[in-house]
């Protein structure tokens, strides 16, 4: 983790987590864009903390990002049960979203990597569409294995943000080896290109404001109920690192 984050951490399941608000998160961001500043962002739910617990080299991927914010509610009601409230729940997608229309007001690039075919090509007409100012550096879907032409690509482009969405650990593994190719902004972004296309229904308004969204995705995808069986596993985790340390 960088030290040069403004922001009080808080640590779950040595994880550090910015104190941060979306507003606050998104103007550093800005700013670290406008300055050139080699970022590397993760958006991190229960089930990424959980994973880098088992995996020793993805959490030392974890720590060495310059941020990590909260995606996943969860993440949340983690830091309330070390009775270290987070000031907001920072959703990757809100974020994304976000950042695309700054990008569009001030004339920013993006490199967009994660997906599918029909799905990226989608989102090349969505940004077209929605982010008229911001220029798309160029695309990729996220089935590959060799990443030395994307790589190179994104060197040539040179953009001011690179979104990955090829779901975790292989989007932070990505970002991680190849930061180096642009100073830019670098974030993980899961199932968001497939959100902001239409593939994928956002859950409504509503849910999201009692933080469901979780429930509301595993609903409409009755095959997620397997990947909720993490979060008992994780609060009683945080419950046991709260009385170790109190």
């Amino acid at each position: 983790m960088t030290e040069q984050s403004p922001n009080e951490q808080i640590s779950i399941l040595d994880i550090p987590f910015e104190n941060t608000d979306m507003a606050s998160f998104e103007g550093l961001l800005q700013q670290r864009i406008n300055d050139h500043a080699n970022t590397f962002v993760v958006t991190a739910n229960p089930e990424i903390v959980m994973y880098a617990r088992e995996h020793r080299l993805y959490k030392q991927l974890l720590t060495s990002a310059d941020f990590v914010v909260a995606d996943g509610i969860g993440i949340v009601l983690g830091a309330k049960l070390l009775k270290q409230p987070l000031a907001e729940r920072i959703t990757g997608y809100d974020l994304f979203t976000r950042l695309l229309s700054w990008g569009s007001d001030n004339l920013k690039s993006a490199y967009f990597v994660g997906a599918k075919t029909e799905v990226i090509n989608q989102l090349k007409q969505v940004v077209h569409e929605k982010y008229p100012g911001l220029t798309i550096a160029g695309t990729h879907n996220g089935y590959f294995g060799d990443d030395r032409n994307i790589v190179a690509d994104i060197e040539r482009t040179h953009p001011d943000m690179v979104f990955v969405a090829t779901g975790y650990p292989k989007q932070e593994e990505f970002i991680a080896k190849n930061r180096h190719a642009a100073d830019a902004l670098w974030m993980g972004l899961g199932g968001s290109f497939d959100v902001l296309t239409g593939t994928v229904k956002r859950a409504p308004q509503s849910w999201q404001n009692m933080h469901l969204e979780w429930l509301y995705r595993a609903l409409k995808e009755p095959s997620r109920f397997s990947r909720l069986a993490i979060l008992p596993k994780y609060l009683l985790a945080v419950t046991k690192q709260r009385f170790t340390k109190s």
